[in-house]
């Protein structure tokens, strides 16, 4: 097996950044000394089984120019040394970006695997377990079952303000407490997962999957059941957290086992 790894940067970080002054990137952000972006590559790198497999890594950053020069400012330098390709991604969605990376993989990988760029706590067993299982089969993804119970919820939120008396006099309507939703219905949770990544394919089938019309899709192993293709699971991890909110950062930290930083900022630093 020879494995080229995509990583979709190509995100504004909207619901990270949101309720921030200033938008920050969560790639950005530190994780015991280096950012979020790099953490998640190392998880390819460093593996003395894992390593060896790996081909070529591909970041896909944002498809703005400008924000792709200085995305690329932030990490280039880094990433370079670490022997990974940049592109821009797509303009809105995010099959747009691993489609601009399809285009830089080389015709001798023989495989194709597709992570979260904020997904830097992947366990190494995880990894490997989904790389075993994706020398017999030729589309695997990870995922763990869902212990929540799951409802669906009106599309329409609003705001649920705290009104004090004072507030109104001096012209304030109320402070925000909380977004508030309506329950539509209960959704039966038998056999539902929920997915992981890294998503691993055979190159020739992701290609195939790409080259469809209809591309809107979740992710990737969507375009391939679209094929007709089978989609094998395998075991995820809860620790393979996605780094979607600020909270999940905190998180992040904790199953690592480092701390936040104290300073200068992570990508001020190289």
């Amino acid at each position: 097996m020879k494995l080229a790894v995509i990583i979709p940067a190509a995100g504004s970080s909207r619901r990270y950044s949101q309720g921030q002054e200033f938008g920050r990137s969560k790639l950005d952000e530190d994780l015991g000394g280096r950012p979020v972006l790099q953490r998640t590559l190392e998880l390819f790198e460093k593996d003395e089984r894992i390593a060896p497999l790996v081909g070529l890594m591909i970041v896909a950053g944002p498809h703005d120019e400008g924000a792709f020069a200085e995305f690329k400012a932030r990490h280039g330098d880094r990433l370079g040394l670490m022997g990974v390709k940049l592109c821009r991604g797509g303009a809105s969605h995010r099959w747009e970006t691993v489609a601009a990376a399809l285009t830089l993989v080389p015709d001798d990988c023989t495989h194709i695997a597709v992570h979260d760029a904020a997904r830097p706590c992947t366990p190494p067993e995880l990894l490997e377990r989904v790389i075993d299982a994706a020398g017999k089969y030729p589309a695997v993804i990870p995922a763990v079952d869902v212990p929540d119970t799951l409802k669906r919820v009106s599309e329409r939120q609003r705001t649920d303000r705290d009104v004090d008396p004072l507030d109104a006099i001096l012209g304030d309507a109320g402070r925000a407490n909380t977004t508030v939703r309506e329950v539509e219905a209960t959704v039966d949770r038998t056999r539902m997962v929920g997915v992981q990544t890294p998503q691993i394919f055979r190159a020739d089938l992701l290609r195939r999957a790409y080259a469809q019309a209809d591309l809107a899709s979740t992710d990737d192993a969507q375009l391939v059941e679209r094929l007709g293709e089978t989609v094998t699971v395998v075991e995820g991890d809860p620790r393979n957290i996605k780094i979607t909110r600020p909270a999940d950062l905190t998180m992040a930290r904790a199953v690592l086992g480092v701390r936040a930083p104290e300073g200068r900022p992570v990508h001020k630093r190289f």
